[in-house]
């Protein structure tokens, strides 16, 4: 497991527990990359666009 996660791994697992779920370890290093993807496709999508902010559209 990454120790340099974006996400808090204790939010996500209360999320998760409050919606009736558990996480397998493995879990987090999926999600994690997930963001990372999803935040390198705003940044690029922002820059396109020649703007230094991201915006929801960039989602």
């Amino acid at each position: 497991m990454k120790s340099n996660l974006i996400v808090s791994k204790n939010r996500v697992r209360i999320f998760l527990q409050q919606n009736g779920k558990r996480t397998s370890l493995d879990f987090y290093d999926a999600l994690d990359a997930e963001v990372r993807a999803l935040l390198k496709k705003a940044a690029k999508r922002a820059n396109e666009n020649n703007r230094a902010t991201a915006m929801p559209i960039d989602l």
